[in-house]
């Protein structure tokens, strides 16, 4: 009985450290990790290959923490810092953490320094939010990107590090709900910050 245990512990133990290896390998050999993929304003999207991949803390030559290279937050971070001189409060924290649910449609988020908006919302998306997606099975983490694009009836988001195969453009339908507010079909979407 012992010989049975210890070979399906050293069994799971290789499948989850064998997994979690697995996370920060660069699966497409198309791109190299830190290699400029897309840009947007003259900010750029750089491949992170697996979505676990991290390269190293980015931090702005005045040691404001922008982030874990080249994760989601990282870019939209350096978005706002770059392209609107932003910095957050609160510099620190992972994707989902982005949104206060406490904070009500078009107020202020304290911890960001920007308004908040909640999916629906009575405002409608524009060009530069920063979108806030909660987490999932496969990422408790959540993920954010910037609005590149906005129409009647869509947005388009720029994002960094959505995953090895994943373009860094996304469209989701956008509709005018019968109650007067704008919602962004998408289950996972949590709402929108604006400078």
């Amino acid at each position: 009985m012992k010989k049975w245990t210890i070979i399906i512990l050293v069994l799971f133990i290789t499948l989850f450290f064998g997994y979690k290896g697995a996370k920060k390998l660069n699966s497409n050999t198309d791109y190299e990790i830190g290699q400029p993929i897309d840009s947007l304003n003259k900010v750029i999207v750089y491949y992170n290959g697996s979505v676990g991949n991290v390269s190293g803390r980015n931090l702005a030559s005045d040691g404001y923490n922008i982030g874990l290279k080249y994760q989601c937050v990282e870019f939209v971070k350096r978005y706002y810092y770059e392209y609107f001189k932003h910095r957050m409060p609160d510099s620190w924290g992972h994707a989902k953490s982005f949104f206060n649910p406490k904070v009500r449609d078009g107020k202020i988020n304290g911890q960001r320094n920007l308004r908040q908006f909640t999916n629906p919302s009575k405002s409608k998306p524009k060009e530069s939010d920063l979108i806030v997606m909660d987490g999932t099975t496969f990422n408790k983490y959540g993920h954010v990107a910037i609005v590149s694009n906005v129409t009647e009836n869509k947005i388009e988001i720029i994002q960094q590090n959505p995953g090895p195969f994943s373009s860094s453009r996304e469209t989701f339908r956008l509709v005018k709900t019968e109650r007067g507010k704008w919602e962004i079909e998408s289950s996972n979407i949590l709402g929108w910050l604006r400078k």
